[in-house]
C-alpha cells in the first residue's frame, strides 16, 4: 500500500488498539543510515498518513556532531521540509517497548511530490527499477559485525569492550559472552520479525556477529536498517555501547558488513547459475563480478564511508583491501562461494559495518549491473591466499580518495544519480575536512613532550 493511498490506516489503527498499542514509531535512513523517527500517538496515524510527517531535509545533512553540513538544497534554500508518510505495510510490534510499534517512512519533497534525491532508501528502489529493465532482480543477505562495549569512566572514550576474552571466534555461550547478550538480543529480534537467522562471537574480544536471511534487495537493506537500529537500542536499554564503527580499538579487528548477492530472472530462476559456464557460474554472473572490479574505488566510497573506515584496511587485517575475486578464498574482495544451482552468488567483503545498508546495496547492484551491460570478463580468480599487491590493484586507502574516485566513476554516478552524488561528495568531504583540523590523542601523545 502506498502511503498517499490508506483508506485503511484506521483499520491498522484498530487492530494496534486491540493489540494494545498506543504509539507508532515512523522511521527513515539519512545519509549515514543512522535511523530519523517520530513517535505518532495511535490516534493521529490517519492523519499522519494522508498529509505526511513534516522534518527539516537538512537532517540529511546534519553530521553525527551536530553540525549542519552546507548541502545544495539545505541551508542554502532556507532549510525547506521533507514530507514522511507511514509506510503500514512495514509495521511491526516493538518486543522491547510495550505499547509501541514502529514502520518504515517514505519521503518525498512537498514542493515536487517526488522522493527526495538524499533519500537512501529511494536511490535502491531507482538502481533496482534499471536492473528490472535488464530483466534482472537481486536478492541481497547480509551478515555484520559489531561491538559490545561497557561504560568505562577510566578510558578516555569512556567505554570499554564487553568481555575480553580472546580465541573465542566462532563461539556461544558463557564462554565469550558471559552476560548472555547474544542469546537475549537473538530472540528479540526475531520477535521484531526482519529475518534474523543466527549469530555468533566473532573475532576479538566483544564483538558479535548476527546474520539475516537473504530476500529481494529493497527488504534486505530494510532488515539490515532496522537490524543496527534494534541492536544499539538494544545495547542501550542495559546501559551499552553497541557500535557498527568499522575499526573502533587500536588493538582489535575491525567490523565488516559483509553482502551476498544473487539475481533471480524474470522466470524466478537464479541468474547468476550455470553448469556448463566457467566455475559452473553463468555469464551474467561473471560480468557482474567484473563490474564490481572495475568499480570497487568509486564503490569503497560507499561500502567503507568514513574516515575511520580505512584503518580498519592493510595487511594481516583479514580485511580486503585489494581489487581481486576467488572461488571460495576468503582473502579475496569478492568471494565466490561454493554453492551452486539455486545457491549461486557473490559475496562482496569490502564493506565495513558502519556502512549505509541502502547505499551498500545500492552501489553493488548499480556496478555489477554496468558489469552485465558491458559484457566484459573478470580477471583470472585468486589462487591461494591474498594481499599481494604484485597481483592486484589497491583500494583507495583513505575516505578522501575514494570520495575522488566516486567523483570520476561518472557511469556509476549516473546510475546513483547527480542529486544523490553531488550531496553525498558535499556532506562527506565536509567530513573528511573536520577530520583534518581536529587534533588527536596521537598527536599530543607522539609530539608534545619532546616539540
Amino acid at each position: 500500500m502506498s502511503a498517499s493511498e490508506t483508506p485503511d490506516a484506521r483499520q491498522h489503527q484498530e487492530r494496534l488498539a486491540a493489540e494494545g498499542i498506543d504509539v507508532v514509531r515512523v522511521t527513515y535512513p539519512d545519509l549515514i543510515g543512522t535511523d530519523r523517527a517520530r513517535d505518532v500517538l495511535l490516534d493521529q496515524l490517519p492523519a499522519a498518513c494522508e498529509h505526511g510527517l513534516a522534518f527539516c531535509r537538512a537532517v540529511y545533512h546534519t553530521s553525527p556532531q551536530g553540525d549542519v553540513v552546507p548541502v545544495t538544497g539545505g541551508l542554502d534554500a532556507g532549510l525547506p521540509d521533507i514530507t514522511v508518510r507511514p509506510d503500514l505495510d512495514t509495521l511491526v510490534a516493538l518486543p522491547w517497548e510495550p505499547g509501541v510499534a514502529t514502520c518504515l517512512g517514505e519521503t518525498v519533497d512537498p514542493a515536487t511530490g517526488s522522493p527526495v534525491s538524499e533519500s537512501p532508501r529511494d536511490l535502491l528502489r531507482s538502481v533496482l527499477a534499471r536492473c528490472a529493465e535488464q530483466g534482472l532482480h537481486p536478492v541481497a543477505g547480509p551478515e555484520l559485525e559489531y561491538f559490545l562495549c561497557d561504560e568505562d569512566r577510566a578510558s578516555p572514550s569512556g567505554w570499554r569492550r564487553y568481555s575480553e576474552s580472546t580465541g573465542v571466534v566462532y563461539t556461544a555461550g558463557l564462554r565469550a559472552d558471559p552476560d548472555n547478550h547474544l542469546l537475549r538480543t537473538l530472540r528479540l529480534l526475531r520477535d521484531l520479525g526482519i529475518g534474523v537467522t543466527n549469530g555468533n562471537h566473532e573475532f576479538d574480544g566483544g564483538q558479535f556477529e548476527i546474520n539475516l536471511t537473504h530476500s529481494e534487495a529493497l527488504s534486505a537493506a530494510d532488515r539490515s536498517f532496522r537490524f543496527k537500529a534494534a541492536v544499539k537500542e538494544l545495547a542501550r536499554r542495559e546501559g551499552r555501547l553497541a557500535t557498527f564503527m568499522a575499526k573502533p580499538f587500536n588493538d582489535a579487528g575491525g567490523s565488516g558488513f559483509h553482502l551476498h548477492l544473487s539475481c533471480d530472472d524474470a522466470e524466478g530462476r537464479n541468474a547468476f547459475d550455470d553448469p556448463t559456464g566457467a566455475y559452473g557460474l553463468s555469464a551474467t554472473a561473471r560480468h557482474a563480478i567484473a563490474g564490481i572490479l572495475a568499480h570497487a574505488p568509486a564503490l569503497a566510497a560507499l561500502a567503507n564511508p568514513t574516515v575511520n573506515s580505512y584503518k580498519r584496511f592493510g595487511p594481516d587485517t583479514l580485511a580486503p583491501w585489494l581489487i581481486d575475486w576467488g572461488l571460495d578464498n576468503r582473502s579475496a574482495m569478492v568471494r565466490i562461494p561454493p554453492e551452486r544451482g539455486s545457491g549461486a552468488r557473490l559475496e562482496l567483503r569490502l564493506g565495513d559495518a558502519g556502512a549505509n545498508p541502502y547505499l551498500l546495496i545500492a552501489g553493488t547492484i548499480a556496478a555489477a549491473l554496468l558489469g552485465v551491460q558491458a559484457g566484459e570478463e573478470p580477471t583470472a580468480p585468486l589462487q591461494g591466499y591474498g594481499y599481494d599487491t604484485a597481483r592486484a590493484a589497491v583500494l583507495p586507502m583513505t575516505l578522501s580518495a575514494a570520495l575522488d574516485a566516486l567523483e570520476a566513476d561518472t557511469a556509476l554516478t549516473e546510475v546513483l544519480g547527480k542529486g544523490f552524488t553531488t550531496s553525498y561528495l558535499s556532506y562527506k568531504r565536509n567530513e573528511v575536512e573536520r577530520f583534518q583540523r581536529h587534533v588527536t590523542d596521537w598527536e599530543f601523545t607522539e609530539y608534545a613532550y619532546h616539540l
